[in-house]
């Protein structure tokens, strides 16, 4: 889990959550009533705001000794991090399974997985719409970028598959390091290690044609968006045919983005963070672009404006998130 992760989210603490998109702000409604409201329209005078924010925090670029400089201390940066914030991270993703029920499709009914209350009160196991995978098969998820094990210990929690391999990557090697000296690492359900995913070969422990799951979790903004093509082309290298790929991460315009000052900028919409570390902004057409390109096949693509609230501080925080699906063409 990265500092991206952090800054995602939501405030909520309860494992039964709405999926995204289901909490509506009205008039009328006490804006400070819950944590966050979904799906938040913005009218014209907020996104001009925005895009002279953006205008405004883009026009002082780093210097191209900056940018060297950063790019060489990029494994140092975010070994600090990791090292720094290692007692820190949220143990659980609340979410998670709700927005990506595909990742244990197998978990049974009445269990502590997230749930959906459905309207009437309801409730309703996410995971009870995803086909359930044949027992005799084995099925791989490969996470990059895992830092800590915020995704991989809740798959490795929830899903009861005998036959299931979690592979999980990240480019820091501290962060490997400390999700293996986790008590909940199972090495009979899951292999961590250190992976650059932007280096032109991957030395990973499978081969091309197998992963049944890619997850990328606010990860590939931390990539300069030159070597994004790259990385999705590995992906659907690796992804076998039917595989899909997971993903959420920054949406264009963020508070996380609005909130640089000038001189933090690389490029368009890419920025350095106080701790060297880099952070770019998605629009749904770039991530269209990149996994198309790539071969693979769009199920999902759905940009997510919040608004969080501070309710101790009264304070209004606006979101925006991108979460895409896509699926690898299944042979004929």
């Amino acid at each position: 889990m990265s500092e991206q992760e952090i800054e995602g989210q939501t405030g909520e603490t309860s494992s039964i959550r709405p999926q995204f998109g289901n909490r509506f702000l009205s008039d009328g409604d006490d804006v400070f009533q819950h944590n966050a409201w979904d799906n938040i329209e913005w009218d014209e005078e907020q996104e001009q705001a925005a895009l002279d924010g953006v205008k405004k925090n883009s026009t002082v670029k780093l210097s191209p000794e900056e940018v060297e400089r950063l790019s060489t201390e990029a494994d140092q940066n975010w070994d600090r991090f990791y090292g720094i914030h290692q007692n820190r991270f949220f143990k659980d993703r609340h979410w998670l399974f709700t927005e990506f029920p595909e990742l244990a499709p197998k978990a049974q009914p009445g269990s502590d997985v997230p749930q959906r209350v459905l309207p009437g009160g309801e409730v309703q196991t996410e995971v009870s719409t995803v086909q359930t995978p044949d027992p005799c098969e084995r099925r791989t998820i490969f996470e990059i970028g895992c830092g800590v094990g915020n995704t991989v210990f809740p798959i490795l929690k929830y899903s009861d598959e005998d036959n299931l391999m979690v592979y999980a990557s990240d480019f820091s090697s501290q962060a490997v390091e400390i999700l293996r000296q986790s008590p909940d690492y199972d090495t009979k359900r899951c292999q961590a290690f250190v992976l650059d995913a932007t280096a032109d070969r991957w030395d990973v422990p499978f081969t091309e044609n197998s992963i049944d799951i890619v997850v990328l979790i606010f990860v590939l903004s931390a990539i300069d968006p030159e070597r994004m093509q790259h990385v999705a082309n590995q992906i659907a290298r690796y992804l076998k045919p039917g595989g899909l790929l997971l993903l959420r991460d920054y949406g264009r315009y963020d508070l996380a983005q609005l909130r640089f000052k000038p001189g933090k900028c690389l490029k368009d919409n890419f920025y350095a963070r106080g701790d060297g570390t880099l952070v770019y902004f998605f629009t749904q057409d770039d991530l269209r672009t990149l996994f198309s390109k790539a071969g693979l096949t769009e199920e999902q693509n759905i940009v997510d404006r919040r608004l969080q609230v501070n309710r101790g501080k009264m304070i209004k925080m606006y979101r925006v998130w991108v979460q895409v699906k896509f699926r690898k063409p299944s042979t004929s």
